[in-house]
């Protein structure tokens, strides 16, 4: 498949063949199992699933606390970690990342970098240059509620670009996302592919009868994933459906300040803000089917998983319209308001979904096993 230019791997799975070729791969991610998040899934997702393939996968890490193993086996993946610093925070300046690659101990036929937002990659990039190690980075790009952050982004980019040019490809989880850098590094197209995240959930053990007066609004608790939207937009939810309740799935900074909002307009009773643990993933798959709508009122997503998540359990989803979640409300996977939307506006379009669920019928939605295939492809392009 190809969209404005740029390709797409092939979704076709062939997971479970013998693979023609053991290949030694290194993932490099800031952060990994046991810590979760989107990243972090999809990480953990493919790179068991290129263990069970036959390759020798290694995923090296940080540890900024110090206080987990610094080697381990997690289901056939061979977990190395190195201490980040400072402690608290996001930077994750990781020297060890840069030492630890060129030594090369494993002899890599290619090394992955998962995720582009903290300081790992530099060190990485600069690593594998010095091995001679081929690599591909996939950008994993996501919103930030810091102005600061938002404001240097484009510096960072550009910071990024002299160590992104030397890649063999780059990859997006979205086309939104792969031609949103290829315009702001200025790279050729033919430096990017797309593969998207997977979708899939545990098989759930009994079915599970949606309650069509429950809202689930997923993400992480910051100001920039919209959840104080939906809680705006409840008090007018309420004059057609008196019995709504709102489900807030997240943690994060933003949680003081949505119980706040919550408790001003008299919705304690119907919100709850609480979690499912990141590696609870059947614990995530019936809270999910239990909704009857998911909602992700974000400002930034690139391919959010919970999203694909709940398509996969064929629950009906209302996002905003806007960058890679646009992308889905284009292709007529789910609805979608304006990001300027008011709170009646996102108000009618709750009734809406409750009243008449849109749930798109004969989808081939992405896999992790596609995924995982897809990258196997991708690194015997380039393996050297």
């Amino acid at each position: 498949m190809n969209t404005n230019g740029i390709q797409t791997q092939s979704n076709t799975a062939t997971h479970g063949s013998t693979p023609t070729r053991k290949l030694r791969i290194l993932q490099v991610s800031a952060r990994y199992y046991p810590l979760m998040g989107g990243i972090e899934t999809h990480v953990y997702e493919v790179s068991r699933r290129m263990a069970r393939l036959g390759h020798d996968v290694t995923v090296l890490t940080t540890d900024p606390s110090g206080k987990l193993a610094p080697q381990e086996m997690i289901d056939g993946v061979n977990v190395r970690r190195v201490r980040a610093y400072p402690a608290q925070g996001e930077l994750y300046v990781a020297p060890e990342v840069y030492r630890w690659v060129t030594r090369n101990e494993g002899n890599w036929d290619v090394m992955h970098v998962q995720g582009y937002h903290t300081f790992v990659p530099f060190f990485a990039i600069a690593g594998a240059l010095k091995a001679k190690i081929p690599f591909t980075l996939t950008f994993h790009s996501g919103g930030n509620s810091s102005a600061l952050r938002n404001a240097v982004r484009h510096t960072q980019w550009q910071m990024l670009r002299p160590f992104l040019s030397k890649a063999n490809l780059l990859c997006g989880v979205s086309h939104f996302e792969a031609n949103q850098f290829r315009q702001a590094m200025g790279l050729p197209m033919s430096m990017f592919r797309v593969i998207p995240n997977g979708s899939n959930l545990p098989q759930l053990q009994e079915q599970i009868n949606p309650n069509q007066n429950k809202i689930i609004s997923v993400g992480r608790l910051e100001k920039y994933k919209g959840h104080q939207r939906v809680i705006d937009a409840l008090p007018y939810v309420r004059k057609q459906y008196p019995d709504v309740q709102l489900d807030i799935l997240g943690v994060g900074p933003y949680e003081q300040e949505l119980r706040e909002r919550a408790q001003t307009l008299g919705l304690t009773n119907i919100v709850e803000i609480k979690s499912v643990k990141p590696t609870d993933r059947g614990g995530m798959a019936a809270a999910l089917a239990g909704a009857g709508l998911i909602t992700l009122m974000s400002d930034y997503e690139a391919h959010p998983i919970a999203v694909m998540e709940a398509l996969s359990l064929h629950r009906p989803v209302l996002v905003t319209h806007t960058s890679g979640l646009g992308e889905l409300a284009d292709r007529g996977l789910v609805q979608s308001v304006p990001l300027t939307s008011s709170p009646v506006q996102v108000a009618n379009a709750i009734c809406e979904q409750l009243r008449h669920p849109f749930i798109p019928k004969d989808v081939e939605l992405p896999t992790w096993d596609g995924c995982a295939d897809q990258l196997v492809s991708l690194y015997s392009e380039i393996a050297k």
